[in-house]
């Protein structure tokens, strides 16, 4: 969007007395008084912005609402001047946009817009298309009780949706869904729950049958994962339809601004491919192809391997066929990776409830116990929580799930007991690759993440992950709880305090550099997090000693981002290489911040991640923070090929996921240095 020259934007308060809660009214009370403030306004129900700015800095008039008597009056208050490049322009660009795709015929659905007339039966939804997620059933309130307004008074359900919106409810003793307050809408102020009328109502999204079913999501998939080539037909013939819609053209030129017809050239650097690092001492190297995987070419010793001596293998007497094929399948591809095995404690079970299994583990287990590993019949997510919270907070040891039908194929069985194998290994704090870091200083570099404790209410976990040498394959883990809303972790001093000091117990020192990669941080939370974890992490530095004192960067990390890039190869749109780095044109030239493809797509159109390095005294030059990025996102040894964010970064996820999702509580510290939650 390019704004003309000289372009000046006026920004005002708005207050209306008495107080209007309806957006959409108050939207139309101030269209009602055009010629006062003008055809060029913008309005997201509290600022209000114009191209002209009003005679007096305090403008008062008086309005009568459509649907009543009441007599409102509208006070205007000129707050600021804004240039087309002030951060708060952002906002009336977007409400801009908003009112064009309302103009060429978008509806807005959640925080996106749809064209109806492309629909593939998308049902529409019959009160206002928000989206909201049902948290809980109140039975005690119905339609008839009553709720606070804005400015004090009470009103009835049933009465605010007929004066609001027309609607008349049809069932006055319906129980209401409630809904608990999205952290955005925590952060305006909003903490009590929102109570829904269920006849209002209408489910949305897909069901787990149908995510589990291959053909719907086959067919989906066309839809929803098209080609760069085909996502930039679309999106020039949308950009093409607003000067050919008379009202999006006239609205553009009252507000004069246009739209790029094209999109935006740039220039892209692709970084060197990395080489894999495997066997002893990573003595064998993987070159890599355009796709950055390797899953091919791992079939040979594994970084560093832990022999497994003691285990317990447990299943259900109808998956024992499926077992013994395992369990052979197992003894074969374990040595070819570097792994010395001795044969399982074997307990077969004549029932398959939870009480067997947990009780099967007690029975058997030892303090040389390296390794349980259960065959469950099916996927039920209360028996796997029980084995993990037995197995991590009970009695600590690593633990491998596997549900009996990804084994029940002899065609299959070796590739999967490969997979299984590797996971193992790692869970007993083993290393399968790595690759080449060239820093000379001893570096430690931290994922951070976090996830809602799906137990308890108003609660998230933070997940908490370090490196513990040089190489970064060696993992050091911790998790704190804390409250929703508040989402920045407050534990994070005695994380790092317990990171740093088994990082001196391996390694003898302390790390001389630290790099802090932080997923999970909206655009609103950054001055939070520098002003809020920063200077929790300098504390404990200082606490582990007064002259400890290391180079540090904070890198916030996000994935949810619209930004699409594309190749031009031989006049055809393709997806960027793994590697391709974008610092420049469409980055903002106040801050440090990158783009980076690291990952391949076999469908679809790639998305890249964006990187913010919010602190930085780290001594790296930009290129070296954009390849050890890179090259951290080849050491998530669930998958042998790249990844959208630093290995750190998943490995914090998939601890905090564990732990919201099934523990609920700390794991035990015994399993700290081990990837244990893979």
């Amino acid at each position: 969007m390019k704004a003309a020259d000289q372009w000046l934007l006026h920004q005002y308060s708005v207050d209306f007395s008495p107080v209007v809660d309806n957006p959409r009214a108050r939207h139309a009370l101030l269209r009602a008084h055009s010629e006062i403030l003008g055809t060029s306004m913008a309005f997201d129900g509290m600022m209000l912005f114009l191209l002209r700015r009003l005679d007096e800095p305090v403008t008062r008039f008086q309005t009568k609402r459509r649907d009543s008597d009441d007599i409102i009056t509208i006070t205007v208050t000129l707050k600021n001047a804004l240039p087309p490049t002030s951060p708060t322009c952002m906002q009336v660009y977007n409400i801009i946009f908003r009112k064009i795709l309302g103009l060429v015929g978008f509806e807005q659905i959640g925080r996106n817009y749809f064209n109806p007339n492309a629909k593939r039966e998308i049902q529409q939804h019959k009160y206002n298309n928000k989206t909201y997620r049902v948290d809980d059933i109140d039975f005690n309130i119905d339609p008839m009780n009553t709720f606070d307004k804005l400015d004090g008074t009470k009103i009835t359900y049933a009465q605010y949706y007929r004066d609001a919106y027309g609607l008349n409810i049809s069932d006055l003793g319906q129980p209401l869904l409630v809904s608990n307050p999205k952290k955005r809408d925590q952060r305006r102020g909003m903490i009590d729950h929102i109570h829904l009328i269920p006849e209002l109502c209408t489910l949305t999204g897909l069901s787990e049958a149908m995510r589990s079913d291959f053909h719907v999501m086959k067919d989906l998939s066309v839809y929803t994962r098209i080609t760069p080539n085909v996502r930039m037909k679309e999106l020039t013939n949308f950009i093409g339809s607003f000067p050919r819609n008379q009202e999006a053209s006239t609205y553009l030129q009252k507000w004069q601004v246009s739209f790029e017809a094209q999109p935006v050239r740039i220039n892209a650097r692709i970084m060197d491919r990395e080489k894999i690092l495997t066997g002893h001492q990573g003595k064998n190297e993987i070159s890599l192809g355009e796709n950055a995987e390797w899953s091919r070419d791992l079939r040979k010793d594994l970084l560093s391997c832990i022999g497994l001596h003691n285990w317990l293998l447990i299943y259900t007497a109808r998956d024992s066929k499926n077992a013994m094929e395992f369990l052979n399948a197992f003894n074969t591809v374990a040595p070819r990776l570097g792994m010395e095995t001795r044969p399982p404690l074997i307990c077969e079970l004549r029932e398959d409830r939870t009480e067997s299994f947990i009780r099967a583990i007690r029975q058997n287990l030892s303090p040389q116990t390296q390794m349980v590993v259960c065959i469950l019949p099916t996927i039920r997510k209360d028996r796997y929580d029980a084995i993990k919270k037995f197995c991590c907070l009970e009695a600590p040891v690593p633990s491998q799930c596997i549900v009996g039908r990804t084994i029940n194929k002899k065609q299959t069985v070796m590739s999967v007991a490969t997979k299984i194998a590797m996971q193992i290994n790692c869970k007993m704090g083993g290393e399968l690759w790595t690759v080449l870091i060239p820093s000379k200083m001893l570096m430690m570099v931290v994922g951070i993440d976090s996830y809602h404790d799906s137990a308890t209410r108003g609660r998230s976990v933070g997940g908490f992950v370090a490196s513990m040498n040089h190489d970064l394959s060696r993992y050091f883990s911790r998790c704190t709880f804390q409250h929703t809303g508040q989402e920045l972790i407050d534990g994070l001093k005695v994380c790092m305090t317990s990171a740093l000091r088994k990082f001196k117990e391996i390694n003898g020192k302390l790390p001389e550099r630290v790099i802090i990669y932080r997923d999970g941080v909206g655009d609103g939370q950054l001055p939070a997090v520098v002003e809020y974890e920063l200077p929790q992490v300098i504390d404990t530095f200082r606490m582990i000693g007064t002259d400890y004192s290391p180079k540090c960067a904070v890198v916030v990390v996000k994935k949810r981002i619209n930004n699409r890039f594309c190749s031009l190869n031989q006049g055809n749109l393709v997806n960027p290489s793994p590697g391709t780095v974008i610092d420049s044109v469409v980055t903002k030239p106040d801050l440090y911040d990158f783009f980076l493809v690291s990952q391949s797509v076999r469908q679809g159109t790639v998305t890249p991640t964006s990187y913010n390095v919010i602190w930085d005294n780290s001594g790296l030059a930009p290129d070296s923070m954009q390849s050890l990025t890179y090259k951290l996102t080849h050491l998530y040894f669930n998958w042998p090929g790249t990844i959208r964010v630093p290995a750190p970064c998943l490995y914090a996820h998939k601890l905090s996921f564990l732990v919201g999702q099934s523990l609920h509580k700390e794991p035990r510290i015994e399993l700290a240095d081990r990837l244990f939650f893979l």
